[in-house]
């Protein structure tokens, strides 16, 4: 006899809760992906220090366009909360402190993989998608590109580009904010 294996899908609230029960504290690296508490990797020195690089080159060239938001919570549905390396979100004047960010804030996410660079790309850029994230890149540090995703769609996004060292990219919402690949990179 097979005995079926019950599983629970959770919700934003219900996560909420459990960290505010204790259950999860603040340092509990996990985030919520479609109803399921997902253990972060380890943040290696090579994935915090390209994060820090970016968040920098963001913030010098933002020019108040766009807020920079590094390894905050971005609410995609009732049953997910990502917790994206980066993310370029439309201003607002509070600063999103009534509410995390929505798929309609985020012009564009990025995630960032020292070693998780098959899990960003198989089921981090098909949510974000799913969710109509304009745009979303992965800076894979172990393969040394970039993968850029754009033209969201239920089955993940429909234009996918490789871009390696000596090429520049560009969010889509912002065409003349350039970046090289190499800056990524480091």
């Amino acid at each position: 006899m097979t005995v079926g294996v019950m599983t629970r899908r959770f919700t934003v609230e219900e996560y909420h809760r459990m960290r505010e029960a204790g259950i999860l504290s603040e340092d509990d690296p996990v985030e919520l992906i479609e109803g399921e508490l997902i253990e972060m990797s380890p943040i290696g020195s090579r994935h915090a220090a390209c994060v820090k690089r970016l968040a920098a080159l963001l913030f010098e060239r933002s020019h108040r366009r766009f807020l920079v938001s590094v390894q905050d919570p971005i609410r995609l549905s009732d049953h997910s909360e990502p917790q994206p390396d980066l993310a370029l979100l439309r201003p607002r004047g509070d600063f999103y402190a009534s509410a995390h960010p929505g798929p309609g804030d985020v012009l564009l996410v990025i995630e960032v993989a020292e070693s998780s660079g098959e899990y960003d790309r198989e089921r981090k850029l098909p949510l974000y998608a799913r969710s109509g994230i304009p745009e979303a890149w992965v800076v894979d540090l172990e393969r040394g590109e970039v993968v850029v995703g754009r033209d969201p769609s239920p089955e993940g996004y429909r234009a996918l580009r490789i871009a390696r060292r000596g090429e520049t990219l560009s969010p889509l919402a912002f065409p003349d904010f350039t970046l090289l690949v190499d800056e990524l990179l480091g």
